[in-house]
Parts: structure tokens; C-alpha cells; sequence
């Protein structure tokens, strides 16, 4: 099947997850008693980070370890069996000031942690451990390195390889070697007991497949046009005789309501109106989501659900090889239109590499990925 002049179908292929950029490993392997594995960043790179949780765990059956990360990222990792506690920094509330993050640090010295790996670097993530006077600290040698006792090459931005395969070579430390990155999350039974609520109140039935619709990002450069997505809904709803439910963060409901309000048929829209587990409960019920690149899409593949995803910047390290969905199945639509250097939300060519990608194309990959869903899906969601 054509998908169109830059289109990628992730499902087809092997990705080899070996480099050349990983770090030394110690002279003796690592053997941590107590340890925190920290990622305060966004909820996809959460998500993609979860293959280390997973090997340490198997690495290490009776160490204790916890992972911090911000408020937000919570409900995707509390309840993960490979993890005995989550520690939650809150870097846009009571931790955000200087003074807050240091009070924050001191206590931690109650866990008494041996070992801190920082598996994306930031000042806060490398401060944080050095004030918690944790011994051990793994990162990436970039954003007060100094403040680190193994550091390994931080070349991320070249988006050689995917990052949760960038995220697992710091495994090199501990004597693990890299496999293959497969994402789980901790799902809930209450979440997809009020979802299962919330569909039969729409009437949706079980039966009936359901395709959900991301239209936001986080930034311009990575969004595509919410008529568009309007019309990709219409046209699965009246060729294949699907629902529709449009999702999105609390920031972002303006943009799935402008979906809403440019669709001939009606969708159920639950944009700003659910927790991440219950988000992550509905998307393991879908047959397919449609998103531009961001954070559902890591989720969905994390349960088994197939994606079709749009991506416009074209810089390597935001690249699909870097950032796309891991897994069977998924079809990833990337265009190329001849930007040497790409200005990001400051494009002075009109967003082409957004605007370029034409409803026939995007409606052909998700008919592609409804044509060869099963009726039951494996999914790889960690359960507490």
C-alpha cells in the first residue's frame, strides 16, 4: 500500500537498537541496594522510559527502586511492578523555587538511596541527587555534568536511534546490555471500569470499534490542521462505521472543539475530562488513534493499541526514528519538503511539512490499521 511520498509504516521492518554513541561500561558492574531512577520531563518520554524500570527490575529482583517524576506523569507509573515507590517532584508547584527544590532534596536522604540514574539531563534532575548526597549519580554528560560520577556521551539530538533506546545504554553501567525497548504502564481496574461507564452512557456499545483522535501538541510546528482531522473522522464514520472520541489535555480542548465543531457527525469529546490512567484505560479500548507526535501516542502504544502518526519538523532529533511509536503496527506520516534548517514554530514556509500531508493520505494509513486489526488486541500494559 502507498502511503504517500514520506510516509512510513513502522509496522514493517526490524529496528536495530545497537550504537556505536554507547557509554563505557564501569570496570565492575554496578550493583545498587537502594536506587532512584529519575525523569522529570514530559509524558511520552515517561512512558518510553519504562523498558529501564523493566530491566532493573529483572537485573535486580531485590533492590529497592523508585522513580521521580513530575505530577503530571504520576498515573502512568504508580502501580508499576517493577517499581516499590514513586517519588513526585512537583517542578511547576510547591517545588518550583530554588529553596523548595533544595528542602525537597534534603529529604530524600531518608531513603538513603546508594544509586541515581537521570535518564534525560536538566540542571534540576543532576542537582537534586548531589544535594540528596546520593553517591552514585549515571547521567549524560551535558547540564552540570560535573555534578555526576558517571557520565556517559549525550548525543540525543542527533536522534540516531530512539530514545528509549538512548535511555537503556545507560544500562551499560549496572553490566545489562540494551534489548529491544518494549514501554508498559501501570493500568487500573477502576479506570476502565468509569470508561466502560462513560462509553455505554454514550452508547457505545462493546462491540463497535472505537478511533480516537489526538489533534494537539505542544508546539504549532507539530499540529495539524483540525479540519483535517474532521474530515478523516467523517469519512471512517461513514465508510467503516466507526465511533469516534476526540481526546486532549486540559490546555489543549480548543483544539479537539474545533474538530468537533468541523464534523458532520457527532464524536464523543472527552478533551480536558480525563486523569492519564483513565486516558490510558480508554485509548487500550480503541481500535486505533489518530495523533499528531505527542504523548498519547506513547501511551497507546504502550497498551497495544495501533497508531497513525504525524510528524512535521524535520530535525533529527525530533525525527520519527527518535520518537516514534514502538511496536507492531503503527504507521507513521512524515513529510519531506526541503528544509535544510527547520525555524520550528517560527517557519517561514507556512508549516509545509504539516500543510503538505493531504486528508486522502492520513484516511488511507488508518483504513490500513482498521483492515488488519484483530478483534483482540496483546496489550503491554504493566498492571500493578
Amino acid at each position: 500500500m502507498s502511503l504517500g511520498q514520506g510516509a512510513r509504516d513502522t509496522g514493517r521492518g526490524k529496528t536495530s537498537f545497537s550504537s556505536p554513541l554507547a557509554p563505557r561500561p564501569s570496570p565492575q558492574p554496578l550493583i545498587p541496594r537502594r536506587m532512584v531512577v529519575i525523569r522529570l520531563d514530559r509524558i511520552g518520554d515517561v512512558v518510553l522510559s519504562t523498558p529501564v524500570l523493566t530491566a532493573l527490575r529483572q537485573r535486580f529482583p531485590h533492590a529497592f527502586i523508585a522513580m521521580m517524576v513530575r505530577s503530571a506523569c504520576q498515573d502512568l507509573i504508580k502501580g508499576h511492578p517493577a517499581l516499590n515507590e514513586t517519588i513526585l517532584y512537583d517542578k511547576d508547584g510547591a517545588h518550583h523555587s530554588a529553596w523548595a527544590t533544595i528542602r525537597f532534596a534534603r529529604a530524600l536522604r531518608r531513603y538513603e538511596f546508594d544509586t541515581a540514574l537521570i535518564l534525560h539531563p536538566s540542571n534540576r534532575s543532576h542537582w537534586i541527587p548531589w544535594l540528596a548526597g546520593i553517591p552514585v549519580r549515571i547521567g549524560y554528560d551535558r547540564k552540570n555534568p560535573w555534578l555526576l560520577t558517571h557520565r556517559a556521551p549525550h548525543r540525543k539530538q542527533e536522534g540516531a536511534q530512539h530514545e528509549a533506546a538512548y535511555t537503556l545504554e545507560l544500562l551499560r553501567y549496572f553490566g545489562i546490555d540494551p534489548s529491544t525497548p518494549r514501554p508498559s504502564i501501570a493500568m487500573h481496574a477502576d479506570a476502565a471500569q468509569r470508561i466502560a461507564a462513560r462509553l455505554s452512557a454514550s452508547s457505545i456499545q462493546p462491540h463497535e470499534r472505537l478511533v480516537a483522535i489526538h489533534p494537539s501538541a505542544s508546539c504549532v510546528s507539530k499540529r495539524w490542521m483540525p479540519e483535517r482531522f474532521a474530515q478523516v473522522a467523517d469519512r471512517l464514520i461513514t465508510e467503516h462505521g466507526v465511533r469516534v472520541c476526540l481526546v486532549a489535555g486540559e490546555a489543549d480542548t480548543v483544539y479537539a472543539a474545533r474538530v468537533a465543531e468541523a464534523m458532520q457527525h457527532p464524536a464523543l469529546n472527552v478533551a480536558g475530562q480525563l486523569p492519564l490512567r483513565d486516558l490510558a484505560a480508554l485509548l487500550q479500548r480503541c481500535t486505533l488513534l489518530i495523533s499528531n507526535d505527542s504523548g498519547p501516542v506513547h501511551i497507546a502504544a504502550a497498551v497495544g493499541t495501533p497508531v497513525v502518526d504525524i510528524f512535521g519538523r524535520n530535525q533529527r532529533g525530533l525525527s520519527p526514528q527518535r520518537w516514534g511509536p514502538l511496536g507492531e503496527g503503527h504507521v507513521v506520516l512524515h513529510k519531506e519538503v526541503g528544509c535544510v534548517t527547520c525555524l520550528a514554530h517560527n517557519c517561514d514556509i507556512a508549516f509545509l511539512c504539516l500543510t503538505s500531508l493531504q486528508v486522502d493520505e492520513v484516511y488511507r494509513a488508518a483504513v490500513s490499521i482498521l483492515q488488519r486489526s484483530s478483534q483482540t488486541k496483546a496489550p503491554t500494559a504493566a498492571r500493578p
